[in-house]
């Protein structure tokens, strides 16, 4: 069975105009012009049982009006959803029993309770007895490792363990279907990793379906193996993560502080975007050079400080959706 079914999912919003000038007039404010925009237009997509998918795009993709509508919060205009066979328009509270959520920005617990005491809160929304409920907190609290602050008030963990937590919290219920929106934004590069972790570990003992969202190449790349680039309301590519990699994920970004001014020769593989003075910022293909061929052809030993990255997200999504419409911006 599918775990999401989407077919011509479609999301229009009314928003107000902004008045040209300092003031707008009278009539403007109690009959404001708006217009209509097109959040989510007619995507279409499914998503196996137990299959991790990344959902991307650049901001006012339509990323969180789709997952909103999946999870029953915003009604659609237009199409149908099924999720885990049910509609969420007509029976949100049954969904409900059967996903889990977690906003990286956006906070579930209440700060002032221990996770214990917010563990066995959730655990009384969804109806789990006393018993079962310190069972599974007792076995989540093993895999995520939280001894050693569950009894600690929320407000005084830090980002990396409150996480955790909410992740924890998300599947006290046991969700068959887990959304996961930017849930390693503002992590040190240790805690992304362990996030990761938990996640894959969760993933192949649970068998949970995971949807994520994030901006972070790095979560795409260690946990999924599909992909689905949204941009504008519309998907642009729904691909496997080892065709985008191929095609798309084989530049990197080098940034290097030299020790003095040097002017760098020209070669194939390396793109010089920014020199000036002592800093120098390169694109290195690595289909035709790898990173330490290109550190050599720089002469390595000169520079100072170095940071290498991925080309940002946005530009990859600008770079596919531009190939998908003949080369239009």
């Amino acid at each position: 069975m599918k775990a999401i079914q989407a077919e011509g999912l479609a999301k229009t919003f009314r928003v107000r105009q902004k008045e040209n000038g300092m003031k707008g007039s009278i009539k403007s404010v109690f009959h404001p012009r708006t217009e209509e925009v097109r959040a989510v237009d007619n995507v279409s997509f499914s998503v196996e049982e137990g299959e991790i998918l990344a959902f991307i795009g650049p901001n006012g993709a339509g990323k969180s009006t789709t997952i909103k509508m999946l999870t029953g919060i915003l009604y659609p205009d237009g199409g149908k959803v099924e999720v885990l066979g049910i509609d969420p328009v007509k029976k949100r509270r049954q969904l409900a029993y059967q996903i889990g959520t977690v906003f990286g920005q956006k906070e579930q617990l209440w700060t002032h309770l221990t996770p214990y005491d917010n563990f066995k809160f959730f655990a009384a929304i969804y109806d789990i007895p006393d018993r079962e409920a310190d069972a599974r907190i007792r076995e989540l609290g093993e895999t995520f490792e939280l001894g050693a602050f569950i009894n600690t008030p929320v407000r005084n963990l830090s980002l990396g363990q409150r996480i955790r937590c909410e992740i924890v919290a998300s599947l006290i219920h046991r969700p068959s279907v887990l959304f996961l929106d930017e849930p390693t934004i503002g992590l040190d590069p240790v805690v992304k990793e362990n996030i990761r972790q938990l996640i894959k570990q969760m993933n192949k003992e649970l068998h949970t379906t995971i949807f994520l969202t994030s901006h972070d190449i790095g979560d795409i790349e260690k946990l999924c193996k599909r992909i689905i680039i949204v941009n504008a309301g519309r998907i642009v590519l729904d691909d496997t993560m080892q065709n985008l990699k191929y095609h798309y994920l084989n530049k990197k970004i080098v940034e290097m502080k030299l020790q003095e001014e040097t002017s760098l020769v020209p070669a194939q593989g390396i793109t010089i975007l920014k020199e000036k003075g002592c800093h120098v910022k390169l694109e290195v293909d690595t289909t035709k050079m790898r990173i330490n061929e290109a550190l050599a052809h720089i002469d390595a030993e000169h520079v100072e400080d170095i940071n290498i990255s991925n080309v940002p997200l946005e530009n990859i999504i600008m770079e596919i959706y531009k190939g998908r419409n003949g080369g239009a911006a």
